[in-house]
């Protein structure tokens, strides 16, 4: 059983931010994967990446059959999904290539920008 509840706790609260703020999978469930779990770096995003298709597709009838105006936009979100299949192919051979402690500062620098852009332009 072993990190089965750790990895069920991230899950939950890499879900409740992505249908909340958007942001469950590289936000939440990577760093803590790797602060919590212990897995490595690549193993965390690659684990992330298969963890947010259930995430989107739970939150997708809650968005799309909101009282009134639809919130999500079909047309938008397909040329979305067009360049995030093309940019998520581009990127998995990329991290290939990337040591495991490299791509940990390029995270922990990208979550500290977007803390920052947050903080200081809302």
């Amino acid at each position: 059983m072993g990190r089965r509840p750790i990895f069920a706790c991230i899950g939950f609260l890499g879900g409740l931010m992505g249908g909340l703020l958007g942001v469950g999978g590289g936000l939440v469930m990577v760093p803590l994967q790797v602060v919590w779990a212990g897995t490595s770096q690549r193993h965390a995003n690659a684990t992330s990446l298969v963890a947010i298709i259930p995430i989107a597709l739970a939150a997708l009838p809650i968005y799309y059959f909101h009282v009134g105006t639809p919130q999500v936009d079909l047309h938008m979100a397909f040329f979305l999904v067009i360049g995030s299949v093309v940019g998520a192919y581009a990127g998995a051979r990329l991290l290939k290539r990337i040591p495991d402690r490299p791509l940990r500062i390029g995270v922990g620098a990208m979550l500290f920008l977007v803390g920052l852009k947050e903080l200081f332009i809302p």
